[in-house]
């Protein structure tokens, strides 16, 4: 939809929009949804189809949301607000940057994902959410002073680099080495990484390399900026995978790569505790996503069924359509809720405290939301029928939605992987809250 009305399909919009009473959402968050909202459909949305055909997302889209510091909302909250007022950066979109909170970013990242196409906004967004943070986080002094200045201003661009062709969600068993130099000045680094989102015009890339020797587990792995655009022995390749065709996935090949010592992120040997760290918030934000895309699909076959008629009747008033759409419609709020609570209970918890408590679930909730969005879209493909199949024509959208679907259950953690990661989570707050009843029955 063009104006900022909301959609009164069925499932199509979250219930604050629908002008029901939420506890969580300020005069604030109101005023910049809707500017959001206008901003994105107009220099966004509006091509986002086209863009997804084309498989790009041209580079004046980036240098406008730039501009606006429309990219800055993927960085968690709160905002580095000391940088950005250096930086000469005070507010996005009537926002001051020292007021923006975790619901703010959900908002954001709601209206970003509103065309139901991933691609597009992912195109613009995941250096931004996923490469930068470990280095205002972590990262030392001079390190931030090197780089943050252009990559907070979005004069180069970043992309995280983790995953591997042969360690996948297996972290801590990821083999591209960083051996030092003889003059211990430099780093030497050898591998590969693959499915690496943004990775082909990204400048630099935050990468989780092997410091420690063979067999070193997590307690060898660390994090160093690696420059990539025209860096001797980097090679990279855009790789097309089955949906979400405009991010810019990329294989990175690593020959004999030469990267100062001082782009090290804070420590040797802390690389796995600071990609944990980051996992959570790319997450959640992946999850905010997942819902609205799954909103778009669910409220796309729900319009298609009010119109479209068989036997001498509209689609809806057959017992089955409505089962079906109730079905996929109750887990679609469920998971909406349960990520609203995480919104608000983010901007109330310190990063420390929100880590401890929230890591687990914070897993589970991906892993649901990949299983929703597989059941919103299955049902509108089901319910468009043979349109559903289609590339082309009324049902092109939700096609595209549901090849999308395993690039929401998949990156940031596969499910089957993250719903183990939850549980074995949640037995260590519990072992650590029954030491500490313990040990206050014995006082």
């Amino acid at each position: 939809m063009a104006t900022n009305s909301p959609n009164p399909l069925p499932f199509s919009e979250p219930p604050y929009l629908r002008g029901l009473p939420s506890p969580y959402y300020s005069e604030s968050h109101l005023e910049f949804q809707k500017k959001c909202r206008a901003f994105l459909y107009e220099n966004l949305h509006v091509h986002a189809l086209e863009y997804e055909r084309e498989g790009f997302v041209p580079e004046h889209v980036f240098e406008t949301f730039a501009k606006h510091n429309m990219i800055l909302p993927n960085l968690p909250a709160p905002l580095p607000v000391q940088w950005l007022k250096r930086l000469g950066i005070n507010d996005i979109l009537g926002v001051k940057v020292e007021e923006w909170d975790y619901i703010h970013t959900g908002i954001y990242t709601d209206e970003m994902s509103r065309s139901g196409l991933s691609g597009p906004s992912t195109s613009l967004t995941a250096g931004m959410a996923f490469g930068i943070p470990p280095i205002i986080k972590f990262g030392s002094p001079e390190l931030q002073e090197r780089f943050l200045p252009d990559l907070l201003t979005c004069k180069k661009r970043s992309c995280i680099a983790i995953t591997e062709p042969d360690a996948g969600s297996d972290v801590a068993n990821i083999t591209t080495t960083a051996e030092k130099s003889a003059d211990g000045k430099e780093y030497i680094i050898n591998g590969a990484k693959k499915w690496i989102t943004n990775g082909i015009w990204a400048d630099y890339t935050t990468m989780a390399v092997r410091t420690g020797p063979p067999g070193s587990g997590a307690a060898g792995l660390s994090l160093i900026v690696v420059p990539l655009k025209d860096q001797a022995g980097v090679n990279r390749r855009k790789i097309r995978i089955c949906g979400s065709e405009t991010s810019g996935t990329t294989y990175i090949e690593l020959d004999d790569v030469r990267v100062p010592v001082s782009n090290l992120v804070g420590t040797e040997g802390a690389g796995m505790k600071y990609v944990m760290t980051n996992f959570n918030h790319e997450r959640l934000t992946i999850a905010v996503g997942i819902v609205r895309q799954a909103r778009v699909a669910l409220s796309t076959s729900f319009e298609y069924v009010l119109q479209r008629e068989a036997f001498s009747q509209p689609l809806i008033a057959q017992p089955v359509v409505r089962h079906r759409l109730a079905k996929a419609g109750a887990e679609l709020e469920t998971l909406s809720a349960w990520v609203d609570q995480f919104l608000y209970q983010m901007t109330k918890l310190s990063k420390q405290d929100a880590d401890r408590e929230l890591g687990g679930l914070t897993a589970l909730a991906k892993a649901k939301a990949g299983m929703v969005i597989n059941e919103c879209a299955q049902c509108a493909v089901l319910l468009f029928g043979g349109n559903g199949m289609t590339r082309t024509g009324r049902g092109e959208l939700v096609e595209r939605i549901y090849r999308d679907v395993p690039t929401a259950r998949i990156p940031g953690g596969s499910e089957d992987v993250l719903l183990d990661l939850s549980v074995r989570q949640l037995v260590k707050n519990y072992q650590n809250g029954l030491k500490k009843l313990q040990r206050g029955s014995k006082m």
